[in-house]
C-alpha cells in the first residue's frame, strides 16, 4: 500500500486506541425509563385506578439518537412501539431487573402469583423473568382481541425470528408456547451492552471461523488504484451510519456495504479483509463453503441463514473466500436439483441486499461469477499480480529482524526476474528461513531462495529452466 494512503488510513479512527465505550447510558436509560412508565400505565388500567392515558401507545418512546450500539441496533432494525417494548422488556433481566419486581406480588384472594403475569423464578436468578405472557399483559392487559393481533410477534416469520434477535425458550413442551422465557439473541445482548466475550465461548454451529492478523496497513503492498478502492470501504465502514440515518438516506440507500475482491492468489484479498476488520474494530469470519454448499436439497440454504444470522446480530464482516463455489453463474434448469441450486442462489441475492454490515467476496476470476451477483456490489476491486517495484518492496518486508542476507542475494534482481505474488514471496521466505534454522544459522543463502521460488512457480503450474 502506498505511504499516502497508509498515512491517511493510520490516521482514522479506527487505527487508534478505542476509548472504552459506555454502556448506552443515554437511550437505553431513556428506553427503561419508558418501559417503567408504559408498565405503570398499563397496572394502573388494569387495575382501574386513576391515570393520566387512556391506552399505553399514548407514553411515546425516546427518540432514537446517539451513535451507541443499542442506538444503531434500533435504527437499523426500525421496530415499531410494540416490538420496541418486548425487545426492552428482554433486555429488561440483564440491566434493571427490579423493574419487575412489581410482577413478583400475589393474588391475595387465591395466595399464588397472578397468572396473568407470566413470568418464571429460577434459580440463581431471584428476580421475575419475563415471557411471552408477560408480553401480551403489558401489550394488552385482558383486551383478548388485541392479545389475538399480538401473537404475531412470536411466529416464525416475524423479524425477532426471521434475524434471530429473540425467542420464547420453552423447557416443558405441553405448557402453553407464551409460558416460554423471552431470551435475547446472546451475541446482540453482548454487542448492546458491550460485553468482550472471546469467540470461543459461544457455542458456534455454523460453518465459518474467525481470521486474524498480526499484520497492519504497511505491510500490505498494493498498487493506487487497488487503494482508493480499499478507501472507499473504509470510508462507508466510519460514515455509512451517519448517511444512512442521520442524513436520512435509509429509504434511498440499502444498508451495508459488498465489495467483490478478485485476482490471482496471494495478492492481499485475505489479508485486506483481516484489516478492514481492525479499522472497523469487527470481527471478519471467512465463510468454510465446502461445509455451506450441500447435496442435500435445502440443506444449503438452512447453512446461509446459519451464517447470516449470526453475523447480523453479533456485527461480523464476513468473507467468501474462493466464491466462485457458491455464487457462480447459476445453471439451466434441467432437473430438480438445478432448480433448487438456482433458488439457493436467489434467497443468497436476497440475504447479501438485506445484510445491514460488510460482506466481501473474493474470486480469483471475476468472469466465473452471476452477473446477477455484480450489479449488487458496491465496489469490484482488482487485486493484480505486484509490479516488480511492488515485488521488491514485499520481499524487503518479508524477513525477519533476526536473519540477515547473504551477500550474492540481490532482491531487486529477485524482484525483478521472478513474477511472484506477496503470498508466494512470504513462503519463499518461509522456506528460507527454516532452511537457516536447520542449519542452526541465521544468514539467509541465495541456494534456499532459488529452491522456494522453484517451489512456488511450480504450484502456479509456470515452468522453471
Amino acid at each position: 500500500m502506498d505511504s499516502t494512503t497508509k498515512e491517511n488510513i493510520s490516521k482514522r479512527p479506527g487505527n487508534q486506541v478505542p476509548k472504552k465505550q459506555t454502556m448506552d447510558k443515554d437511550l437505553l436509560s431513556r428506553d427503561l425509563e419508558w418501559f417503567r412508565e408504559v408498565l405503570a400505565t398499563r397496572l394502573k388500567l388494569y387495575w382501574d385506578h386513576e391515570c393520566e392515558y387512556q391506552d399505553i401507545l399514548e407514553v411515546k418512546p425516546p427518540p432514537v439518537q446517539g451513535s451507541s450500539s443499542y442506538a444503531s441496533l434500533l435504527k437499523r432494525l426500525d421496530l415499531t412501539f410494540e416490538e420496541r417494548l418486548v425487545l426492552v422488556l428482554g433486555l429488561i433481566p440483564h440491566v434493571q431487573p427490579q423493574l419487575l419486581d412489581q410482577f413478583l406480588i400475589k393474588n391475595s384472594t387465591y395466595d399464588k402469583e397472578f397468572t396473568e403475569f407470566g413470568g418464571a423464578v429460577e434459580n440463581p436468578h431471584k428476580g421475575f423473568l419475563p415471557t411471552g405472557e408477560t408480553c401480551l399483559f403489558v401489550l394488552a392487559g385482558e383486551d383478548v382481541q388485541k392479545r389475538l393481533q399480538y401473537h404475531y410477534l412470536f411466529n416464525q416469520d416475524h423479524a425477532f425470528s426471521v434475524r434471530n434477535i429473540l425467542q420464547l425458550e420453552r423447557n416443558n413442551e405441553r405448557a402453553p408456547f407464551l409460558s416460554g422465557l423471552l431470551k435475547v439473541n446472546e451475541y446482540l445482548l453482548d454487542q448492546i451492552l458491550d460485553i468482550q466475550r472471546p469467540s470461543n465461548q459461544y457455542s458456534l454451529d455454523i460453518p465459518a471461523h474467525l481470521i486474524t492478523t498480526e499484520l497492519n496497513w504497511k505491510d500490505l503492498v498494493l498498487n493506487s488504484q487497488t487503494c482508493e478502492a480499499i478507501e472507499e470501504i473504509i470510508t462507508w465502514i466510519q460514515h455509512g451510519d451517519e448517511l444512512l440515518y442521520d442524513w436520512e438516506m435509509k429509504g434511498r440507500i440499502k444498508p451495508g456495504y459488498r465489495a467483490l475482491f478478485h485476482g490471482p492468489p496471494g495478492t492481499g484479498k485475505t489479508l485486506t479483509a483481516t484489516l478492514l476488520g481492525k479499522v472497523a474494530r469487527k470481527e471478519v469470519y471467512r465463510v468454510d463453503l465446502s461445509k455451506v454448499v450441500s447435496k442435500y436439497i435445502g440443506e444449503t440454504e438452512k447453512n446461509l441463514a446459519k451464517i447470516f444470522d449470526h453475523a447480523e446480530n453479533k456485527d461480523w464482516i464476513l468473507f467468501f473466500d474462493e466464491a466462485d463455489a457458491l455464487f457462480g453463474k447459476r445453471t439451466q434448469v434441467n432437473n430438480a436439483h438445478d432448480r433448487y441450486a438456482n433458488q439457493e442462489v436467489s434467497y443468497l441475492l436476497q440475504r447479501i441486499e438485506d445484510f445491514p454490515g460488510v460482506i466481501l467476496l473474493a474470486s480469483n476470476m471475476r468472469s466465473n461469477l452471476d452477473d446477477a451477483f455484480t450489479r449488487r456490489f458496491q465496489s469490484i476491486i482488482h487485486f493484480p499480480m505486484p509490479s516488480s517495484s511492488e515485488r521488491l518492496q514485499l520481499w524487503e518486508n518479508s524477513f525477519s529482524s533476526h536473519s540477515h542476507l547473504a551477500d550474492d542475494i540481490h532482491l531487486e534482481q529477485l524482484a525483478s526476474d521472478h513474477e511472484l505474488a506477496g503470498g508466494s514471496i512470504i513462503n519463499v521466505v518461509r522456506y528460507a528461513s527454516l532452511e537457516a534454522l536447520k542449519r542452526n544459522s541465521d544468514e539467509i543463502v541465495i541456494k534456499d531462495m532459488q529452491t522456494g521460488i522453484r517451489k512456488e512457480l511450480l504450484k502456479a503450474g509456470k515452468t522453471v529452466t
